[in-house]
């Protein structure tokens, strides 16, 4: 604890919605008022790359790295490149279930992005109960979606909701000429906004609604979802602090900080929606660099014509 002191500072990457990253490093400072904490937000496509050119130039900036992409971090937990062994006490404790919990002593579940459908509720006072409630005509132009270009997680999400709700469900809807935003976040903040009325994927509006925005959402009996995982970059300039960073998020003063809307790695975490052991990692083999592109090339012929 006293190396990580003297370091006094850890920088996290991760693509979390920035309100759960603020309440984290809020928690984190309250209980290492020594360390400050910074944080650079994106998408996996965004940040991951910014990891591998740190790694091959040799000028870390990141101290942990917390994403989805389930090849990279088999990939990257498999060869040791990009990590270094992790150490906290906490990753041990029977309630974080460290068997299902932790890969290769290098990655640690912490979180996972579950999504469901999402509305306005001026715009829709009835509110939806199936995907298939936004094939209605008269949300022609309304409906807010993700691009998953380049994006692993998002591109396994579309595939799932081609195997549950129909083959030609993107099509149906891809002819609604939906809004096409860049994350989740951005649809999130498109349905408060009403520049949006309906999503069939967004992650739950958990803050929102206690905000008081006009929102709501539903998850459905089987929901898609993608487990959160971070590392200590093997690189880091702040090599301690990232370790107890890597610890702190699975305590549960992280935990509950980290997990408002989404499924927590510890039981009983307040505003957390489910369970992340439960969510399995998605397939890696049909997410393939290869496989993401051509899927990614699909969508942009159909979406974006």
């Amino acid at each position: 604890m006293k190396a990580a002191n003297e370091e006094g500072k850890v920088m996290l990457y991760s693509t979390q919605k920035p309100a759960n990253l603020e309440a984290l490093k809020a928690a984190f400072h309250a209980e290492y008022p020594d360390i400050t904490m910074e944080i650079v937000r994106g998408t996996d496509a965004e940040i991951t790359p910014r990891i591998e050119t740190e790694k091959k130039t040799g000028k870390g900036v990141a101290d942990v790295h917390m994403l989805t992409d389930a090849p990279w971090i088999e990939n990257a937990a498999a060869s040791g490149a990009y990590s270094t062994e992790l150490l906290g006490p906490e990753l041990d404790s029977p309630a974080y279930m460290p068997d299902k919990s932790v890969i290769n002593d290098r990655f640690s579940l912490v979180s996972a992005a579950v999504f469901g459908l999402g509305w306005n509720t001026d715009a829709v006072p009835g509110g939806l109960n199936t995907p298939q409630d936004l094939l209605d005509p008269a949300f022609k132009g309304k409906i807010g979606i993700v691009n998953p270009t380049g994006i692993a997680s998002y591109v396994d999400l579309y595939r799932y909701y081609a195997k549950t709700y129909g083959e030609d469900y993107w099509e149906q809807l891809a002819a609604l000429e939906p809004r096409i935003y860049p994350s989740a976040l951005g649809v999130a903040q498109a349905l408060t906004s009403g520049e949006v009325v309906v999503t069939p994927s967004v992650q739950p509006l958990v803050t929102e609604v206690e905000a008081g925005a006009p929102v709501d959402w539903k998850l459905q009996d089987s929901f898609w979802g993608t487990p959160w995982y971070v590392h200590a970059v093997a690189i880091a300039p702040h090599p301690n602090a990232a370790q107890v960073l890597v610890d702190f998020m699975v305590t549960t003063e992280g935990q509950t900080a980290l997990n408002s809307g989404y499924a927590a790695a510890l039981p009983d975490i307040p505003e957390a929606v489910a369970v992340a052991q439960e969510i399995a990692s998605p397939d890696a083999a049909n997410l393939t660099p290869e496989k993401v592109e051509q899927y990614s090339q699909e969508w942009q012929k159909l979406f974006q014509r």
